[in-house]
């Protein structure tokens, strides 16, 4: 595809990989520090909670750096401070390596919302308009980050212990150099209006609601699969290994997902896309809920993986457009309130697990993408008439 081959976005792209490499690696590596800091679970979901946190809540600042400074900085900087940090936390001694880490969040909320508005302007401006394409295929890259990850970290820490997670940081350095590079001559989108202020008067408050809806809803029903799944099938004596690659395949599907997602919405639509998706994903996750331990499990979680994972890069490229403001604001404001969400959601549903079980919080998930579903019908509506209302002003203008 051209558009892999385009270097100013293959850059953007593999700094998206290597960001959520790292990220990846951090739960591999908090399990791996357990032991010899004597860090109990609580210790550790506080950790893990802080470092989501602080790489969600801070990227609205960042997205907003970025429309003012330009994205070259913040997104080579964001790529060069995680890897500073992360290997500071790696050297640092005993329990100081916790702070350490949870700092180097701080460069993953610094590239996002300038990765994600570049990859977004690259596909729209150079690509016939393929903004959606473009997207996706730029979170594709990320979600394989954080699929590989693990993966990765996991070997590398058995065989040379912390010192072996110095390579994949190390390898971020020439990634930032590179992306740099790239972003030298891309000036703040604030130069342009048309990329900044959304003019179409469908995109009021009410359809900013309705989507932020849409965006929580896809962002719970996933993190549920990505967190319950394992405990789910350890608790059906399912072997580390099958859960462990089942919950692999989940990301998989979901980065698959994505670049479909994207590509078919480029060319039908954004809502009726997401609405169908949405819709279709609803039946896998039931299925899942229904079946306990079986085979078809390889089939149903990456499908139910993609089938949501279809809906993102929808939601950021439609906030993109819909948020007022700069689009780098827009993108920093809507991947920190996706990451939040999806936190929060968990929060819920692990206490519903306790009581009910796993499979209801699968059900769950069922309707919570039923119901970002049929929110898609009333945007669409609104966004169809407010559509011809300007195209019947435009002509009796002319």
């Amino acid at each position: 595809m051209p558009l892999l081959l385009d270097s100013l976005f293959s850059s953007v792209a593999m700094s998206h990989f290597m960001v959520d490499l790292l990220n990846g690696s951090r739960p591999v590596l908090l399990a791996y520090l357990s032991g010899p800091l004597g860090l109990t679970n609580a210790m550790l979901g506080l950790i893990s909670t802080l470092y989501v946190w602080t790489g969600s809540l801070t990227q609205p600042l960042f997205g907003w750096l970025t429309d003012r400074l330009g994205p070259r900085w913040l997104a080579a900087g964001g790529v060069f401070w995680q890897m500073f940090f992360f290997i500071l936390a790696i050297l640092a001694p005993g329990r100081s390596t916790l702070p350490l880490l949870v700092l180097a969040s701080l460069g993953s909320a610094s590239f996002h919302p300038s990765g994600t508005m570049q990859a977004t302007l690259r596909g729209r401006h150079h690509f016939a308009g393929k903004e959606t394409t473009s997207a996706s295929f730029f979170f594709m890259f990320g979600q394989l980050g954080l699929f590989l990850g693990p993966v990765v970290a996991g070997p590398l820490l058995d065989r040379f212990g912390l010192a072996g997670l110095l390579i994949p940081a190390g390898l971020s350095l020439p990634v930032s150099l590179n992306v740099g590079r790239q972003l030298r001559h891309i000036k703040p989108v604030t130069l342009d209006p048309g990329d900044t202020v959304p003019v179409d008067p469908a995109y009021g408050r009410g359809f900013i609601l309705a989507l932020a809806g849409i965006a929580s809803l896809q962002a719970w029903s996933q993190q549920n699969m990505i967190t319950f799944v394992p405990k789910y099938l350890n608790d059906l004596g399912v072997s580390p290994a099958i859960y462990g690659l089942i919950a692999g395949l989940f990301m998989g599907g979901s980065a698959l997902g994505n670049v479909l997602g994207g590509n078919l919405a480029d060319r039908f639509g954004k809502l009726k896309v997401a609405r169908l998706m949405l819709g279709l994903a609803s039946v896998p996750l039931l299925l899942v809920s229904r079946i306990g331990w079986s085979p078809w499990l390889f089939l149903l979680v990456p499908l139910s993986g993609m089938l949501t994972g279809a809906v993102y890069s929808i939601v950021v490229v439609t906030a993109q457009r819909a948020v007022p403001g700069g689009m780098g604001l827009a993108s920093g404001l809507t991947l920190g309130f996706i990451f939040s969400s999806g936190a929060l959601g968990t929060l819920v549903s692990g206490p519903l697990a306790d009581v009910w079980g796993f499979p209801i919080v699968f059900q769950m998930s069922a309707g919570l993408v039923l119901v970002a579903a049929f929110i898609t019908l009333p945007m669409q509506r609104n966004l169809s008439f407010a559509t011809e209302q300007r195209v019947q002003k435009e002509t009796a203008a002319s």
